[in-house]
């Protein structure tokens, strides 16, 4: 007698998107509560938090907790990293002095009260302050600034709560009462490297980071994409550029279904994509005098590296070095055709704009900046250039094709900017 399988149940399509969103919110904010604009994501990740535990355990190596008022995702670092940053309420990157207020703050509200003032909080932090060695005045207002903007991100992540008073009024005269609510338990959730075994700045980076064997290629290349999405197998071991060569097509699939993230593949690695452009903490393209002027320069520098490469051997790496001479010359021919689109400043400074653009390319790891001006063009650049793009689906998936070569045929056009 033949014995007749029975039928798989169907995926619940309704709850993989659920859960695809929950995992989405965690890696926007790793420190969800029941309050504010995140309270209904949290609420999903409450309702599929046993899937969420193993998607986040098995794929990333991440250690997710959930607890009836907060989820917390605790995400090993990648190093030292200068692009991934706590910015303020106005959008301005953190201060060297927020982090360290940040720090004595957080140090000071591990024994204070569940309720009390500015005032209080400020004696407890200059105590602090006074025991770790550090010089720190908060009568003045610089000081007070920094102060602020770590309160204001504690208040974010529902660590703070602001009962009572005015604490930006607090900020500009130091004498505005202002009552704070301290949620305990947020705060214990807080901390995700552990400080004890620490001696130095440096080692609390490393014990976070992720280490090299730690899970294996499969977890390291995972958040490395999630993380800082341009993956580049000549930055790989050996053993690990292997395994992706292997399972690109797989991963790809994992991605797109776990994430909501488009993984391209390319010759030279890959880039995770976001459609609906949430995950990236910088969009690019987008609006902006800078960011124009970086999106026109990054397609001007890739269509120099492609003409210089038409006849060079070696031609088609990661990466192409350009000279400080060869970089100020595409900027000029850039700014020459279209500055009168950019903003006053930028057309009266042209250096400015120059240097503004240059930084953030690096910062989104499409560029390397070196001594005497000298550049180093990632070929991940090659896909925000002005020019034909090629459909992937009719590409030998063994062989992706690489970004800096354009030698296939175009079946359309890239978005322009």
């Amino acid at each position: 007698m033949t014995a007749v399988e029975r039928p798989q149940p169907a995926e619940d399509v309704y709850a993989s998107a659920e859960r695809r969103r929950a995992a989405r919110a965690l890696l926007r904010e790793p420190l969800l509560h029941g309050e504010g604009p995140s309270a209904e994501e949290f609420r999903l990740v409450r309702r599929h938090r046993a899937e969420l535990i193993r998607m986040f355990a098995d794929g990333l190596g991440y250690r997710l907790v959930v607890d009836p008022q907060a989820a917390r995702l605790y995400k090993p670092g990648l190093g030292r990293d200068p692009s991934r940053r706590l910015e303020k309420n106005s959008g301005a990157p953190f201060t060297p002095r927020a982090y360290a207020l940040l720090c004595l703050t957080v140090a000071a509200l591990t024994t204070a009260r569940q309720q009390l003032l500015v005032d209080e909080l400020v004696a407890a932090i200059r105590s602090a302050a006074a025991e770790a060695g550090l010089d720190v005045d908060l009568d003045q207002i610089g000081d007070r600034r920094a102060l602020y903007a770590a309160l204001a991100a504690l208040i974010r992540y529902g660590v703070l709560r602001e009962r009572d008073g005015d604490l930006e009024r607090w900020t500009h005269d130091g004498r505005t009462l202002t009552l704070l609510d301290v949620r305990r338990d947020r705060l214990n959730l807080l901390i995700s490297a552990p400080l004890a075994g620490a001696a130095s700045p440096g080692q609390l980076l490393e014990t976070a980071a992720l280490p090299s064997a730690a899970g294996g290629a499969r977890v390291a290349i995972r958040r490395r994409l999630v993380e800082s999405p341009i993956l580049s197998v000549a930055d790989l071991p050996v053993e690990h550029a292997e395994w992706w060569r292997r399972n690109r097509n797989r991963e790809r699939d994992w991605f797109r279904d776990r994430l909501g993230l488009e993984v391209e593949l390319r010759a030279e690695g890959a880039i995770a994509v976001d459609p609906d452009d949430e995950l990236s903490d910088v969009s690019f393209p987008a609006g902006g005098s800078a960011k124009h002027f970086a999106l026109l320069l990054l397609g001007a520098l890739t269509e120099w590296a492609r003409a210089r490469g038409e006849n060079d051997d070696v031609f088609g790496g990661t990466w192409l070095e350009i000279t400080g001479d060869e970089a100020d010359a595409v900027s000029a021919e850039v700014f020459a055709a279209w500055s009168k689109w950019l903003k006053r400043e930028h057309r009266e400074r042209p250096e400015l704009a120059h240097e503004e653009a240059l930084a953030l390319l690096d910062s989104l790891g499409l560029i390397e900046r070196g001594e005497n001006g000298k550049l180093r063009l990632h070929a991940a650049a090659a896909r925000y250039a002005l020019r034909p793009t090629f459909d992937d689906a009719k590409a030998d998936a063994d062989a992706p094709p690489a970004l800096f070569r354009a030698d296939r045929q175009p079946v359309g056009t890239e978005d322009r900017p």
